[in-house]
């Protein structure tokens, strides 16, 4: 398996996705400062693994604390939660990886109570370290979950488009919309994938392609503006995507495109499916309209390799994501199962299923 990001004794080592396709380096961070700005950069991407990084990020920052009272590291962990929480603002797995971390904080302290100081700080610091290990854990196995049930609804001989990258590059491993195509392997199934480079970051182009080329598994680079042409010519059977929010409604907030991808689909009888743990639902807003749009650097658009391609002075917008509408999405893949319409009704049931 892909290693994306991992606990060591010399701290959270993550696969440096900006070099690839060209380099696979992985690099150390040992402070949590390190692991926010990994995230804010896209040294780590994809909705799963950045819930994973900011819960290792927590634990590496009050592992690292030099507090000597248990009000001290109230405030330094506060602090740490804070500036991890404020890296990047769409994906909703990367607030309950933080609220996660905060839920077990609080239990260690309780269990800790009447505890001497050293103590209780170390005991505090060993509940956290636990808490991250379990998140990427069950990242995994939601991921290897979530593509034994999407698999079910992937057809012998499909051609399958994604746009952006969700497979073991985005999780903690294994992946979301390439976990169903890699599931769909495994049970035996003949499956090729059509891979939108996916402008501006080129995680598509760089990322989704390297993956499946190291996995065997049949796959075409085209651009994002000939998934139209190649849907109308017959040759996409079905369009499987991730998520990095999901509102109660069914609307989903991904990769920028994404809902261009829904559109055509849905104007070429194309299947359109979203797979995502249920961590990616935001149960809490009505629908994507209060979705939060994260804006990036506009020379992300600009230049590629440094490379400038527009004019000079001319505007750029660069918004990360786009919301598409629940009306366009045949069924959400999940580890507790395949939600369908009625999302109001059915998605809420599934995150009831996981918590029971």
């Amino acid at each position: 398996m892909i290693r994306t990001i991992e606990w060591t004794d010399a701290g959270v080592v993550m696969l440096d996705q900006k070099l690839l396709p060209a380099q696979e380096t992985y690099r150390t961070y040992t402070d949590y400062t390190g692991v926010a700005e990994a995230i804010r950069s896209m040294v780590v991407r994809g909705a799963p693994a950045i819930g994973v990084a900011a819960a290792m990020g927590v634990a590496l920052g009050v592992k690292a604390s030099l507090a000597r009272s248990a009000g001290e590291l109230d405030r330094e962990f506060a602090t740490v939660c804070d500036h991890i929480a404020g890296t990047r603002p769409t994906a909703v797995n990367l607030f309950w990886a933080v609220d996660r971390m905060k839920a077990a904080y609080a239990r260690a302290k309780v269990e800790a109570q009447g505890a001497a100081a050293g103590d209780l700080l170390a005991s505090v610091r060993d509940a956290l370290v636990k808490e991250a290990l379990a998140v990427h854990r069950e990242d995994v196995a939601a991921n290897r979950a979530l593509g034994r049930f999407g698999q079910e609804l992937i057809p012998d001989g499909a051609r399958i488009l994604t746009h952006c990258n969700a497979g073991a590059l985005a999780t903690a491993g294994h992946g979301t919309a390439l976990g169903v195509v890699r599931a769909a392997v495994e049970a035996g199934k003949k499956v090729s994938v059509f891979a939108d480079e996916t402008r501006p970051f080129l995680q598509g182009a760089r990322l989704t392609a390297w993956e499946l080329a190291h996995d065997g598994i049949p796959v075409t680079v085209i651009t994002d503006n000939m998934a139209g042409h190649f849907m109308h010519k017959g040759e996409i059977d079905c369009v499987i995507v991730g998520a990095d929010r999901i509102a109660r409604n069914g609307d989903v907030a991904n990769k920028i495109g994404t809902y261009g991808v829904a559109v055509l689909a849905k104007e070429n009888g194309v299947p359109f499916y979203v797979a995502a743990p249920v961590s990616t639902l935001d149960l809490s807003i009505p629908d994507g309209g209060r979705i939060k749009i994260e804006e990036r650097d506009p020379d992300e658009v600009r230049r590629i390799q440094g490379v400038a391609i527009t004019p000079e002075g001319v505007p750029v917008k660069n918004p990360s994501f786009d919301v598409t509408p629940a009306r366009y999405v045949g069924a959400i893949i999940t580890e507790r199962g395949v939600a369908r319409p009625d999302y109001a009704e059915s998605l809420p049931a599934l995150q009831s299923a996981s918590q029971s």
